[in-house]
């Protein structure tokens, strides 16, 4: 920072050659390592204050499918991003009011979380834990977004010294490692990556930085095992690698992720926070559950009642909304119909049925959920005990 103060105070000119007159001052972020602070440059002197910024920044990935993912669920919870220009790595949600969206890279999310450039993000809990680096200040809002499903893993080989080892307690007591030939591992994790092999007692092991086509590693010799990101286990597969027991470094999906020290300090962040969080929950809620609706001949609405709740999947929410059916007769209108209104989940829906149509259900209706509101999410309550408040 000395050298810009250095050069504006003795090169005035170099700044105000090329900026209208009318043009007073420029404002910039100077970044060091994790931690940056806005500065001010005012008739070429620096001013070192920090700018308190007012406005709430939420970081979103900007590319592959993370970043189309969290779009939709934003999406999905009636919280479309405005961005005009595709170019622009600045947009907004015109539901929240004063919240700008910076569209970044997973890793620079969470490192701008902690230095107090943003205020709330999602990336995976991968990117989180390895970035973070257990940073007391980082706040999981949100800890499943039902999205972005992977696992971190230690993978080795399926031949050669490898083919018997099956464990990572197999692996450790391997004689081969030693500190003149350590376990060579190739990663992209060089935090989780060293912390867990170290805590499972592999005492002698040499790491390698890469991205990319980690597999590929141990066929050309360049390592013995690799540290990665694994979904599905077919590429593993089809490169001869295998997973252990007790080689999952960590379960991950998408996350919401605050600072902790936004949510105390930010003016209006704790209320943005609650209202994404509300609407997260009530939609994610919703995406398991199918609304049932059907008729039953019925003496009174306590009989039938008893009738769906001695079934195991008919119980609902809190229970079944049973209201009666009025059909017109020849001794007038009547009700020995009711009408039966319950929610039950997208995987149990054909034994749900079943049991509803073995009790005398009929004309059974079956409709999707957008949204399931709860009196209040048990996550906030959660998040403002974490808080202290």
């Amino acid at each position: 920072m000395s050298l810009i103060q250095s050069f504006l105070q003795q090169y005035p000119a170099a700044v105000t050659q090329f900026l209208p007159s009318r043009i007073l001052s420029v404002k910039f972020t100077v970044s060091c390592c994790a931690v940056s602070s806005p500065v001010a440059v005012v008739n070429g002197n620096v001013d070192l204050k920090a700018v308190e910024r007012n406005e709430i920044r939420l970081g979103l990935p900007s590319k592959g499918r993370m970043a189309s993912d969290t779009l939709d669920l934003l999406k999905d919870c009636q919280l479309s991003v405005r961005q005009p220009n595709p170019r622009q790595y600045v947009a907004d949600i015109p539901q929240l009011s004063n919240v700008e969206v910076w569209f970044q890279r997973p890793k620079d999310i969470v490192k701008k979380l902690v230095s107090g450039d943003l205020d709330l993000g999602i990336v995976g809990l991968d990117t989180v834990s390895e970035y973070g680096q257990g940073n007391e200040d980082l706040i999981l809002v949100h800890d499943a977004l039902a999205y972005g499903d992977c696992r971190l893993s230690l993978a080795i080989p399926k031949y050669g010294i490898f083919e018997k080892i099956n464990s990572v307690k197999e692996l450790a007591e391997m004689p081969q490692w030693t500190a003149d030939k350590p376990l060579r591992v190739a990663t992209g994790f060089t935090y989780l990556g060293p912390k867990f092999l170290k805590e499972n007692g592999l005492q002698h092991v040499e790491f390698s930085t890469a991205d990319g086509a980690l597999e590929a590693a141990p066929a050309m010799g360049i390592a013995d095992a690799i540290v990665d990101l694994v979904s599905s286990g077919t590429t593993l597969k089809e490169n001869n690698l295998k997973e252990i027991e007790g080689g999952v470094l960590l379960e991950s999906q998408a996350v919401l992720v605050a600072s902790k020290k936004s949510l105390l300090k930010r003016e209006g962040l704790l209320d943005v926070t609650h209202e994404v969080l509300e609407r997260f929950e009530a939609h994610l809620r919703a995406l398991s559950q199918f609304t049932v609706v059907a008729n039953m001949r019925g003496t009174s609405a306590d009989e039938v009642a008893e009738r769906i709740l001695s079934q195991p999947l008919l119980s609902g929410l809190q229970g079944p909304t049973i209201s009666p059916v009025f059909r017109k007769s020849e001794s007038g209108v009547k009700a020995d119909y009711y009408a039966i209104v319950i929610c039950v989940p997208k995987k149990l829906l054909y034994k749900s049925v079943q049991q509803l149509r073995a009790i005398g259900g009929s004309g059974v209706l079956v409709s999707p959920l957008t949204y399931i509101f709860d009196e209040e999410t048990p996550r906030w309550q959660q998040l403002l005990s974490k808080l202290g408040l």
